[in-house]
């Protein structure tokens, strides 16, 4: 993997992201929907087809517990609203 010079100055790798901000989460339903982003995520990065087959996830907990849907983000394109920055 080719990194460039700025980022081998400041040894980061491609993974984490440069830029990062402070959000404050103000209720359940706001965390659900950040919980939802964060399994869907490597669906919409194309990394995996379904959040189930992704194994660096606390999706496989919420299905066993019965809170998500096994089947949840699989072959639809899910939406989220943020504000700036989770795009």
């Amino acid at each position: 993997m080719t990194l460039s010079a700025s980022r081998q100055k400041k040894k980061e790798k491609r993974i984490w992201q440069r830029r990062f901000w402070e959000h404050l989460i103000r209720n359940q339903n706001e965390l659900n929907r950040h919980i939802e982003y964060i399994h869907y995520n490597p669906v919409k990065h194309g990394l995996t087809k379904k959040p189930v087959d992704w194994m660096y996830t606390s999706f496989h907990r919420y299905v066993d517990k019965g809170i998500c849907d096994i089947n949840r983000g699989a072959g639809e394109k899910l939406e989220f609203e943020f504000t700036a920055g989770y795009e």
